[in-house]
């Protein structure tokens, strides 16, 4: 499938569903495990990321007579519903463990990035410490870049930003864990 033809598909799709809600089904097909993964990477039980995917189809199917076609692909607009979900779920259960999933790789990705000084080992050993004391928006933008391996346009598309607002946004989050890593 080409890109001229995966976006007609998909408009296509969404038409149907806006018509009749049993089409939303083949949305659902398409992008759940997508959603699940990036749900799952963030929480702390895969009943609690069912609880959540859950909501996350719901709002998007009860609310898609509200979703316009701006040039961005459909899962950009789940994405936002999810994170929008996983922050909720946070706020409505304090004592629930916000998961960081780090692997060896992504750190490696991640002290690439910063340049030079930071050694991958001693960043892997403080990156989780670090990483707690963020806030909400900036561990998105690090878990979208480096753990989801986003594209600065699709974390644009994704939060409701421009693709260089993502970018020197996701740069200064890095110039802070820099900082942090460095002490």
């Amino acid at each position: 499938m080409t890109n001229t033809e995966r976006p007609h598909s998909e408009s296509k799709l969404i038409s149907a569903a806006k018509e009749d809600r049993r089409a939303f089904a083949a949305l659902y097909d398409k992008y759940y495990d997508q959603i699940f993964l990036f749900v799952y990477k963030r929480m702390e039980s895969q009943a609690s990321c069912g609880d959540v995917c859950s909501q996350v189809f719901l709002k998007a199917m009860t609310n898609l007579h509200q979703y316009e076609d701006r040039g961005f692909p459909f899962s950009s607009w789940l994405y936002r519903i999810a994170i929008n979900e996983v922050n909720q779920y946070f706020r409505n259960n304090k004592k629930a463990i916000r998961a960081i999933s780090i692997d060896h790789a992504q750190v490696q990705f991640i002290a690439d990035e910063m340049g030079d000084g930071v050694e991958v080992e001693r960043a892997l050993q403080a990156l989780e410490a670090v990483l707690d004391d963020l806030d909400e928006p900036s561990l998105t933008l690090i878990e979208m870049r480096f753990f989801d391996q986003k594209s600065f346009k699709e974390m644009g598309q994704i939060l409701g930003i421009s693709e260089g607002n993502a970018k020197i946004k996701t740069y200064r989050v890095l110039e802070k864990l820099k900082i942090e890593l460095l002490k």
